[in-house]
């Protein structure tokens, strides 16, 4: 039942989103309001399905690593049967933090404060000095809803999260050829920024900026300008996406179009310019190729499950994107690059090589968005209108707002 306060947060936030016209960017308090924050993380992120991690990581029982967000943090560990379970970072004591490490390898989850000690599965196994006063099966660490898509790990707080997996079987067969499964992580890195998360989200769902704010990417990669791909370019593309095995359609359910609430998904594979076969500083191959692809084909794709999370698949590396809240103006924009799980750093590939091009990128947005969180703390912010460019951040309006004004 909601609180009497969060009936008056949830009609001020109705009230800004009428003020919000169709077209144009949110109003201000959408990046600057505490409470608007706040909202955000209950009735947006918690309800959402979150990627936070690879199969790979915890490949043995045992072996866990942390995910956080807001106020809120999970536990992602496999059991002694294989199983992978995401526990909510609270002690059922009196609510420390059970788990305090980023990620490793453990026997049993048991809290530093007052030494509550969980299996691994989150059942509770021993509480000292307690006498028996209750059922420690009523005791178990809370859970979150998980999900695995092709080796990739997702968890939902929700009770009832968004039924993707319509959209997961739509989008099964287009990603199959990466042989995301057999990924590993390569390397991560978090480049935090002095600004609102959807501040950080929206500059990633648009590339009107691509041109004037991303030089070396805009080298390679067509999408900086629209007008550039050519038919010649598309076709070129298509023929040599086949031959590599990589389907060459488009598949976007996102925003109105989304099958349901929540279940936002897409798929584009797009061309990048002549001479350049992977995204890298010489165009050249960085690693081994992915799954079962038989060749470069010269092209990215963007792809998207559920409203929070991003991936771009090279036919060498995929890197995935998340833009975390850690504050209301403080987010971590993190990078992820997969690789082969078979590929060996040194010999097969390098970590300057691989990561050069989503660092500088990644540098150049961290400068943009602060300045854009700056302009937006301003008195005389005004929203101004969308450009045809960024219509990725009209259909993410639409899912947010839907969710969050429920």
């Amino acid at each position: 039942m909601e609180t009497s306060l969060e009936q008056a947060v949830l009609a001020d936030v109705k009230e800004l989103a009428k003020a919000r016209q169709t077209g144009f960017a949110l109003p201000g308090a959408f990046y600057t309001s505490p409470a608007v924050f706040e909202h955000d993380i209950k009735s947006f992120w918690n309800r959402n399905w979150i990627w936070v991690g690879h199969v790979s990581q915890v490949p043995e029982a045992g072996n866990y690593f942390r995910f956080d967000y807001g106020a809120e943090s999970i536990v992602v560990v496999r059991d002694r049967e294989g199983q992978i379970h995401a526990h909510i970072n609270v002690c059922r004591h009196r609510g420390s933090r059970v788990c305090l490490e980023a990620a490793g390898k453990t026997s049993v989850l048991s809290c530093p404060y007052h030494a509550w000690t969980y299996d691994l599965d989150g059942s509770l196994r021993t509480d000292r000095e307690m006498d028996g006063q209750f059922n420690r099966a009523d005791y178990s660490l809370f859970s979150a809803s998980l999900k695995v898509f092709q080796g990739l790990i997702f968890v939902c707080l929700s009770d009832q999260p968004p039924d993707l997996d319509p959209a997961l079987a739509r989008l099964a067969p287009l990603t199959k050829p990466f042989g995301i499964e057999n990924l590993k992580v390569a390397h991560t890195a978090s480049y935090p920024v002095p600004a609102n998360w959807k501040l950080a989200l929206e500059n990633y769902l648009e590339c009107y900026h691509c041109a004037p704010a991303h030089k070396e990417y805009s080298r390679s990669h067509s999408l900086k300008d629209p007008a550039s791909m050519t038919e010649e370019l598309l076709s070129t593309l298509a023929a040599s996406s086949r031959n590599a095995g990589l389907p060459a359609v488009e598949l976007n359910e996102t925003g109105p179009d989304a099958k349901s609430l929540g279940s936002d998904i897409y798929y584009r594979r797009y061309p990048l310019y002549p001479g350049y076969k992977t995204g890298s500083r010489s165009g050249e191959p960085v690693a081994p190729l992915l799954g079962n692809l038989s060749g470069y084909d010269g092209g990215a794709t963007d792809i998207m499950i559920a409203p929070l999370n991003s991936f771009l698949a090279y036919a060498d590396y995929i890197v995935g994107y998340r833009f975390v809240p850690r504050t209301l103006q403080e987010t971590d924009i993190q990078i992820v690059w997969m690789v082969r799980d078979d590929a060996v750093a040194g010999d097969d590939y390098t970590i300057a090589d691989l990561t050069w091009l989503w660092d500088v990128t990644s540098q150049d947005d961290e400068r943009i968005i602060r300045y854009n969180q700056e302009g937006v703390n301003s008195v005389a912010f005004r929203p101004g209108p969308l450009s045809n460019m960024e219509w990725g951040i009209e259909t993410f309006y639409h899912g947010y707002l839907q969710q969050i004004l429920r």
